[in-house]
């Protein structure tokens, strides 16, 4: 964890051009369509697979203080639908933020089926790789959902790795 210091009240100036210092983050705004998604889930009789596409939108934010601490980030939306089908799949909503003091980026999603999230892990200013994890129960970096899909279809826990690619595109 990064020491702040005692001051907790005073914010640092920052810089207003948010998509010079978004770190890591800096290459996955834009806007991005996946056409290889695949899903894996639960259905009565075991499991079903299905392929998806994805629209996917990071758009810069202004930087955003607690006291000493300073986030980069980008406003997220990502629409995804079945081959050939306009009904939604599934949606989701968030922030990806980029933390430089701590080195670290930090992932808040929520879905509209009453189910948020925060997420983080290590990354440097240049990284290329990194993971964001989060634990059911815990009170930072967690997971929480409605009765129903604790009691149904429990989320333990949440890794997800990013490579972001020589080309340009990430994954």
């Amino acid at each position: 964890m990064t020491t702040y210091g005692s001051d907790i009240y005073t914010e640092p100036d920052g810089d207003p051009d948010t998509l010079a210092n978004l770190g890591p983050l800096r290459p996955m705004a834009g806007v991005w369509e996946g056409t290889k998604g695949s899903d894996q889930h639960p259905v009565v009789d075991g499991t079903e697979q299905n392929t998806f596409v994805e629209h996917y939108e990071l758009q810069p934010i202004d930087r955003q203080t607690n006291g000493p601490q300073l986030f980069y980030g980008l406003r997220y939306h990502t629409h995804i639908t079945k081959p050939g089908e306009a009904e939604t799949f599934h949606d989701q909503v968030g922030y990806w933020l980029w933390e430089p003091a701590a080195q670290a980026v930090t992932l808040t999603l929520g879905i509209p089926r009453a189910q948020v999230l925060l997420a983080s892990g290590p990354a440097g200013p240049d990284a290329t790789n990194f993971e964001l994890t989060a634990t059911v129960g815990s009170e930072v970096y967690g997971i929480l959902s409605n009765p129903y899909i604790d009691q149904s279809f429990r989320t333990l826990s949440y890794r997800l790795h990013v490579t972001v690619n020589g080309d340009g595109t990430w994954a």
